[in-house]
């Protein structure tokens, strides 16, 4: 198969008539190691996908008609992947469904075995129905990526002003700039890369702020050894600005931005320990996009469906808990990659792999030695490490909600203010973000709240911006219609025999 032709399920052999072994939501570099390493230990697989193609954000793939190949760091190694992935589907170990979105997951009774998982789908915006509506497997790996995590500030809903993420993705993917002249700011080290990609691109960086105090990475040597691999890279990508004559200001944020019908200008200023904006620092930069972001946040929807013990991450965002071989809190459900705590895409393979280790050993694959190799999990540990590292540093401290005017949009999509917010919190006796939510509509629009959550959980805690997200949870992980819904066939009760959705028959 060619690197940007797409399968067609249709085509694939039905490896059980009542559904799969182990089902991966996400082929990103998590979840298409781990449905790699399944199929090896001969467990058959469905690979589910929201993107056309395999690799995630991290291999975000050009439009074919631009002829580039996919983004990213170890395009071979990738490119490898690619082909044990075609010889895997035409073998009928993994059957690989792209442009699905997975909105719920239940447990269903099965008579006489294990209960399996049934996993409901719809098609992505913009993409023809789905042919297999309902997937059921009997072990489930969730490696589901994460999105960004945005801060609020005086202006940051004018054109113009994109994440930093978002950013990345429009040249990766589209090849678009968002302008000429873009100021990249927030937190993390995402931020490097875009500024490097934005340069190479041919696009001018007149400011590159960093919210942070990189000088605390002095402080974990031994974490800094533990990714020498993410550090090398880092120093890539500076000698990149330095190149482009950029040098990035740390303890500096964009505190507003300003414009008409665009983002014209943004105000920087410093920030103090707490990232409360020093008073007399503001100076004002002239641009005509800027590419903002604050690091990621786990996507955990489908787990909160299940009830996945989570645990407060370095950077105060929620991940899953797992044991050592990826396993949840749930039974036969397995995570890996950004779920389990944001730690890029090294760290996300090799979780992958671990998971899909244990998934074989549980699901009954073909027989290999128990546990895992010792390097695997040294490493896996070290870039542990590292990530943990990273969070700490870059997590938001409790004062960036002083930047916030009471005029200030916080949930774009209900146009819901800060004040408001503040209001339902200090008048009306709203201590936690389901409440403000209740009382102001806070998180109700199009995106749930997955903008807003951070912004709304640290003005839920009195303004302390270093508050923990909440973990959500929702009986709809992705927006549905109702043809989605009435479609769906009704559920056999337990102790009785009907047919289960499988993987599509082999057609001549």
């Amino acid at each position: 198969m060619a690197a940007d032709a797409r399968p067609n399920a249709a085509t694939q052999r039905t490896p059980h008539e009542d559904g799969w072994d182990l089902a991966v939501v996400g082929a990103g570099p998590a979840g298409l190691t781990a449905a790699l390493t399944a199929a090896d230990r001969g467990l058959t697989v469905a690979l589910i996908d929201a993107a056309p193609r395999p690799g995630g954000q991290y291999h975000r793939h050009p439009h074919p008609a631009s002829g580039r190949a996919p983004a990213g760091r170890d395009r071979s190694a990738f490119g490898t992947q690619r082909r044990r992935l075609d010889d895997h589907q035409r073998a009928g170990r993994i059957t690989y469904l792209p442009d699905r979105q997975v909105w719920s997951v239940q447990r269903t009774p099965t008579p006489g075995a294990q209960p399996r998982w049934a996993l409901r789908t719809t098609a992505t915006d913009g993409h023809p129905a789905a042919d297999v509506p309902t997937v059921r497997a009997r072990g489930l790996l969730l490696a589901t990526g994460a999105y960004e995590r945005q801060l609020p500030f005086p202006g940051w809903t004018l054109p113009g002003v994109v994440g930093a993420g978002g950013a990345q993705a429009m040249l990766k993917a589209g090849l678009v700039l968002p302008g000429r002249r873009v100021v990249v700011a927030g937190s993390g080290p995402l931020l490097l890369a875009v500024a490097a990609t934005l340069l190479e691109a041919g696009a001018r960086v007149p400011a590159l702020v960093e919210a942070g105090d990189v000088r605390r990475y002095a402080r974990e040597p031994r974490a800094l050894l533990a990714g020498l691999t993410k550090s090398g890279e880092a120093l890539r990508l500076g000698a990149t600005l330095l190149r482009h004559g950029v040098t990035p200001h740390t303890r500096t944020a964009v505190t507003a931005a300003h414009g008409d019908d665009r983002v014209a200008a943004v105000t920087l200023a410093r920030l103090d320990d707490a990232w409360r904006p020093v008073p007399g620092s503001e100076r004002t930069v002239d641009c005509d996009a800027l590419a903002v972001g604050h690091g990621l946040v786990p996507q955990l929807d489908l787990a909160g469906q299940l009830g996945c013990a989570t645990r407060p991450a370095c950077d105060g965002t929620p991940a899953l808990v797992v044991d050592a071989a990826q396993r949840t809190s749930v039974p036969r459900v397995w995570a890996a990659g950004e779920p389990t705590g944001i730690g890029g895409a090294d760290l996300a393979r090799h979780e992958g792999e671990l998971a899909a280790r244990a998934a074989a050993l549980d699901l009954g694959g073909r027989p290999r030695p128990a546990g895992a190799p010792t390097a695997l999990l040294r490493r896996r540990r070290a870039l542990r490490r590292f990530a943990d590292t990273m969070a700490r540093v870059h997590r938001p401290g409790p004062g960036w909600t002083h930047w916030l005017s009471d005029a200030t949009d916080v949930c774009r999509c209900e146009e819901v203010t800060a004040g408001a917010v503040r209001t339902a919190v200090r008048k009306d006796g709203a201590a936690d973000p389901r409440t403000v939510k209740l009382l102001t509509r806070a998180g109700m629009g199009w995106c749930q709240g997955r903008m807003c959550s951070p912004a709304v959980a640290c003005l839920a805690a009195q303004g302390d911006g270093a508050a923990p997200l909440p973990t959500t949870r929702r009986p709809l992980a992705y927006p549905v219609t109702l043809e989605d819904l009435a479609a769906l066939p009704p559920e056999p009760a337990a102790g009785t025999d009907a047919p289960a959705a499988g993987p599509p028959a082999p057609t001549t």
